[in-house]
């Protein structure tokens, strides 16, 4: 009797013993309870393991059973998990390549829908005040360094390298929260929270430490209950989760972004179906379907999902066989992207290249972060690589790095706008290339500004300005005299007013027979203290 009683209690020792190890497996690294995504197979398969080693004590230390039993029901036990976790791992396998491309290419080239579209009509002309010259890495080196102003702050937290690029009230601004920085700090911290966050304004380079009434308590860097992914997934155990973003709302309350995803198999073919709206003050949440996402909110699809996305359009759109035999009408995205802000939203901009990975690109995508609308312009040029190249190329002796193109339409024409940054990731330099013809590219030192640049570059190849952006005006000349500058012809003008210009002997051929008294009707893209002519109308 007291075998049994002591053989009942190692049986539920072993239960307990086992709910205990996969409760906190389950709390550590929680997995969404879900068939569709590969992290629950592995906790299933964990949970099998654990089961076989318990079981397998529970076997050897039951003195119910004679040793010949045990030793006869050990291999059983060992062969029923082992074969439990194969069956898993070739089921996945199996059911991964029957649902992929191999079979279903078209439903992979349908992922994304790409529409047509035209450059001039949807790209309007460059308003230099929403472009964003800085990028990540400038925004960080510039958001970290407040925090030496901020004696309170400094000791305590750290500044996230999230940097989200958003829209808030049609300045675009990257925006970045504080973290803690580590267990100590959390603990004496978790009770107010973090109460500011860092926002990079990414055309000016404008960093503000924003503090808030009430502190934010649900962070990545928060631990047990108020780490932020825990909170979500306690609250939406079934969900499949992409990575939190955070943003703020027009009124700068923050918040964080979680898309939802749905799998095709096994982690195949992931798609957005709609997005949780995280407080991290409070940790109230809602989830929206894709399609009711408040319009506050940029970011929903990650950059990496649309490239992926987008390369199976290309990839797939002939059909499997044709991806890898004929490869006829294969393209695949370059290697890098950035971001456009178009109208009150956030942008993913790519180049679309042949399979071939020649040095053009025959064309760009442009993807709504928010709604995921994707539009194919088919502007033939350069390779985003190669205009980086000849931009640094201007001035190879400074050793500068570039940035990663801009594509904006200057003076009607597509035209890569790059920066230039020293070792330290400091802005020295602007550089404009022409899109189909990386040859054509004019660097300007950033401290004349964004304007001086491209007005540089526009005077610079004056035929092919729109005059839509012009500025015409009709002067009448008081002085003129000319100089030569690095092989180029110069003519200083000075009118009746006091003006100054200065204007390329490109520019037209009757500078040289130009005097005093000559009235003259000039077209300019901005004034300056020395204006830039860039044509003089007959």
């Amino acid at each position: 009797m007291k075998k049994k009683v002591r053989n009942s209690k190692l049986h539920i020792g072993g239960f307990i013993l086992e709910l205990l190890i996969l409760g906190i497996a389950y709390y550590m690294f929680l997995p969404a309870i879900n068939p569709n995504v590969f992290s629950f197979w592995v906790f299933v398969i964990f949970a099998i393991m654990v089961t076989w080693v318990i079981s397998s004590f529970n076997t050897v230390f039951d003195t119910n059973y004679s040793v010949l039993n045990r030793l006869r029901d050990l291999p059983k036990a060992t062969l029923v998990s082992m074969s439990s976790v194969v069956i898993i791992m070739v089921g996945i396998v199996l059911v991964n390549i029957i649902v992929g491309p191999i079979f279903n290419a078209k439903s992979y080239s349908e992922r994304i829908i790409v529409e047509d579209g035209v450059f001039a009509d949807d790209i309007k002309e460059v308003d230099f005040s929403k472009v964003p010259l800085l990028d990540k890495d400038s925004s960080e080196k510039v958001g970290d360094r407040i925090m030496g102003q901020y004696s309170e702050y400094v000791s305590q937290f750290y500044v996230s390298d999230e940097y989200t690029q958003i829209n808030y009230n049609d300045e675009i601004v990257r925006v970045t929260p504080l973290e803690y920085d580590g267990f100590i700090k959390w603990l004496t911290n978790k009770k107010n929270g973090i109460g500011a966050y860092i926002t990079v304004n990414s055309v000016n380079g404008e960093v503000k430490l924003v503090k808030l009434d009430e502190g934010m308590k649900y962070l990545n860097s928060a631990y047990f209950n108020h780490n932020l992914k825990r909170k979500l997934r306690f609250t939406y155990p079934f969900t499949n989760f992409g990575e939190a973003k955070f943003e703020i709302d027009n009124d700068g309350n923050p918040y964080y972004v979680i898309p939802t995803l749905s799998y095709t198999g096994v982690g195949r073919k992931t798609k957005v179906t709609g997005a949780i709206i995280f407080n991290p003050i409070n940790g109230e949440s809602k989830k929206y379907k894709l399609e009711d996402v408040p319009t506050w909110v940029d970011n929903v699809y990650r950059a990496d999902l649309v490239i992926d996305q987008v390369n199976d359009w290309g990839t797939y759109k002939k059909g499997f066989l044709n991806s890898i035999f004929g490869q006829k009408e294969v393209v695949n995205t370059t290697e890098g992207y950035n971001y456009l802000a178009l109208g009150d939203d956030i942008y993913l901009y790519t180049g679309i290249t042949s399979v071939l990975a020649d040095e053009s690109n025959l064309g760009f995508i442009l993807t709504n972060l928010r709604t995921g609308k994707t539009k194919f312009y088919n502007v033939p040029g350069a390779e985003e690589y190669s205009a980086m190249d000849s931009a640094k190329g201007q001035v190879q002796q400074m050793n500068y790095t570039s940035t990663f193109p801009l594509l904006i339409n200057l003076g009607g024409k597509p035209t890569y706008l790059v920066s230039l940054k020293d070792n330290a990731g400091l802005v020295k330099m602007y550089g404009f290339v022409d899109v189909s013809d990386y040859q054509k590219v004019v660097v300007t030192d950033a401290s004349l500004g964004i304007n001086k640049a491209a007005s540089n570059y526009l005077s610079s190849n004056p035929k092919g300005i729109s005059s839509d952006i012009l500025k015409s005006k009709d002067i009448t000349v008081s002085k003129i005299t000319n100089a030569v500058k690095d092989g180029n012809t110069y003519y200083y003008i000075v009118d009746t007013e006091g003006n100054k210009y200065v204007a390329n002997i490109t520019v037209s051929d009757i500078l040289p027979f130009v005097s005093s008294g000559t009235k003259l009707n000039v077209r300019y893209a901005s004034e300056a203290n020395i204006t830039e002519i860039v044509k003089i109308v007959d």
